[in-house]
């Protein structure tokens, strides 16, 4: 069974493409390698497009005949997104847009959607859970709650199902080294972490200290991104059975701060991680962590590397690879 997956040359994307695999299904990854990278396509074929180009779409949809989408193609800065919000309004909405019509048009009637808990905003209460008020501080989360209405909207009108995942911070490489993150620009804390760790860069920079937490520094829930393509599939099966449109939060329940982060990343890779302060960025609340009880409940969602060491060693391990070879770093 065919799988369009867009952005499926990216650091979800592609993980969630060797979880598809792995679960028997041939994921097709359609990707304009803006931000992708070939190297991480290897379980079925890479489709060089872009999600606004009808045209193109049209071409993939009627070779590879695919019984649904997982959309992941979107831009993800969201300092960029403030800066230059036509940017992610043209990519994000009017490219999923484009998108959501192709399937309505071949009858493709499912869809799983990778969103984000930007579209929350500023937390009303931690853990957040799912009907939590979805108010977004920047045009990022804007964009993915757009189009969360309009996934709404074509159910109602098209009966095009879908399950959207709201998921926290992205984390981890996959076990065995075969893909995992690289970004240019980085503005993931684990990698910047590590890349200190390797002397890859001077120092660590940590953004306010003197937050209303333990240790005065912000708080996260971080997500193993193998946990995440799990997800991605569970969610495909379910839609595949039938199941109604809906939405899901993915993460751990849990919240590490900063320096947490910082000093066990320098247990585990046992080298002195230098640090500096700044000061805060607008906008970061001081703790973020979600309420993922709804997915294990009703899907059998269990994360297995739920602990902050797994996900900093799977990362060193794909750290160290990157550092030993060319792979990752174009």
């Amino acid at each position: 069974m065919n799988i369009l997956v867009t952005g499926g040359a990216g650091y979800i994307g592609s993980h969630t493409c060797k979880a598809l695999a792995q679960a028997g299904y041939r994921p097709i990854a359609y990707d304009n390698l803006s931000y992708g990278h070939r190297w991480a396509v290897r379980w079925g074929p890479l489709e060089d497009g872009d999600i606004s180009d009808r045209a193109h779409l049209d071409a993939v949809i009627a070779q590879y005949q695919p019984a649904a989408v997982m959309h992941f193609a979107a831009f993800a800065y969201v300092g960029e997104s403030v800066r230059d919000p036509g940017k992610y309004y043209r990519n994000n909405v009017a490219g999923s847009l484009t998108l959501l019509e192709a399937m309505r048009d071949h009858g493709i009637r499912q869809c799983v959607f990778s969103s984000t808990c930007a579209t929350y905003g500023v937390p009303q209460q931690s853990p957040i859970p799912e009907d939590h008020p979805q108010r977004p501080i920047n045009p990022y989360g804007a964009s993915k709650l757009m189009i969360e209405r309009i996934l709404q909207d074509f159910d109602a009108a098209h009966g095009l199902r879908s399950i959207a995942l709201r998921y926290f911070n992205a984390a981890g490489a996959d076990p065995d080294a075969e893909i995992g993150e690289s970004h240019d620009p980085e503005t993931h804390l684990i990698p910047l972490v590590l890349d200190a760790a390797a002397g890859r860069r001077p120092a660590i920079t940590i953004y306010g200290d003197d937050y209303d937490t333990p240790d005065g520094t912000c708080i996260r829930d971080y997500i193993h991104v193998t946990d995440l393509a799990q997800a991605h599939v569970l969610a495909l099966q379910t839609l595949l059975r039938g199941a109604g449109s809906t939405a899901y939060n993915l993460g751990n329940g849990h919240g590490y701060s900063v320096r947490e982060v910082i000093d066990r990343a320098a247990q585990i890779t046992a080298r002195p991680i230098p640090r500096e302060r700044s000061a805060r960025r607008p906008g970061d609340p001081p703790t973020l962590v979600g309420d993922a009880q709804r997915i294990r409940r009703e899907l059998g969602w269990q994360p297995r590397y739920a602990d902050l060491d797994s996900i900093l060693s799977t990362a060193w391990q794909w750290h160290q690879r990157r550092l030993r070879s060319s792979v990752g770093v174009e």
